[in-house]
């Protein structure tokens, strides 16, 4: 329980269907004992890879009035910029060393959600670094549908409809992230670190890091071990949505960043979270009458405010006013 499988997730893009089940079951036990997995032989290519790192570098190193032209917590729908320490994600240690960029699904101010004043919905909030616009919408895009294809493996051992989660992550909520983490020796503590011990909170997360390293998972006995960067992967994980849809069948693992010592470290995690009406309650196959549902029914909106709330001081803020 010292290393995280490695699973070529290439055979999902085969017109040979009699290869998918191989993989869903690999996908299935990595998540029954980990929460955790690399995945390889995906279709985002090196030089997209590269192209959104420069561009992540380019933005992070803007004079901080220019970053703050988009800050976060001036926004009613969760995009932009955060500085340092806008995040506490384990409340025992002080909050993150680093410096993120979010962005959704663009929902245009005409549209109806948006006019409904909907939580998590609106238009993105875009930096003015050239070309940076368009390669991150269609980056966003082309992650979420890389998502699609894990879940859809996934409704192969989960005993439901092939297009359950496709149904349900029509203009989804799921968010494409930038992280930038500044050396160790920049933090406020010895205690602060570059994120702190957390569980992810939707359905699942698909994680590019540089070759910094610093991402450590706790295992089931409790230990933290490393989950280094492997050139051509993206990290998958579980959040707290999946844990609830399987009953925690498939976990949730706590996981966190340790800042790395006389270097940056980006990393950009895409969370897979469907449409925010979405309802998040046990599915048919991962209960019986030895097993109930653990957890009562919520939606998508409901339960990301709820964790948002606990993360995000001025998310605290904001709900206080209204």
């Amino acid at each position: 329980m010292n290393s995280l499988p490695i699973i070529d997730i290439s055979p999902l893009y085969s017109e040979d269907h009699s290869a998918w089940p191989a993989v869903a079951q690999q996908i299935d036990l990595a998540c029954r004992e980990w929460g955790f997995f690399y995945i390889k032989g995906h279709p985002i290519s090196a030089a997209r890879i590269d192209a959104v790192f420069d561009s992540a570098k380019q933005f992070f190193a803007l004079p901080t009035a220019e970053k703050l032209k988009i800050d976060i917590t001036l926004s009613r729908h969760h995009r932009g910029y955060g500085a340092i320490a806008t995040e506490q994600l384990d409340p025992s240690k002080p909050s993150d060393l680093k410096e993120t960029f979010d962005m959704g699904l663009h929902l245009p101010l005409d549209h109806p959600e948006v006019l409904a004043e909907k939580p998590l919905r609106g238009p993105n909030r875009h930096p003015s670094v050239p070309g940076w616009e368009a390669l991150m919408e269609q980056h966003y895009v082309e992650m979420q549908a890389l998502a699609q294809t894990l879940l859809r493996a996934m409704t192969m051992a989960l005993g439901i409809e092939r297009d359950f989660f496709d149904t349900r992550f029509v203009e989804p909520v799921s968010v494409l992230r930038m992280i930038h983490y500044p050396p160790r020796h920049t933090a406020s503590s010895i205690d602060q670190q570059g994120a702190g011990a957390h569980t992810d909170y939707g359905c699942i997360t698909l994680l590019y890091q540089d070759s910094a390293g610093g991402l450590q998972v706790r295992n089931v006995k409790g230990e933290w071990i490393d989950a280094p960067p492997i050139e051509g992967t993206f990290v998958v994980n579980l959040g707290d949505m999946m844990a609830r849809w399987s009953n925690d069948r498939y976990l949730s693992t706590p996981h966190r960043v340790i800042s790395p010592l006389g270097v940056n470290r980006y990393s950009m995690p895409f969370f897979a979270e469907p449409h925010p009406d979405t309802r998040i309650e046990c599915l048919p196959g991962c209960q019986d009458e030895q097993q109930t549902a653990k957890y009562p029914a919520t939606t998508c909106a409901q339960f990301l405010l709820s964790r948002f709330a606990d993360t995000y001081a001025y998310r605290r803020d904001q709900e206080a006013v209204e």
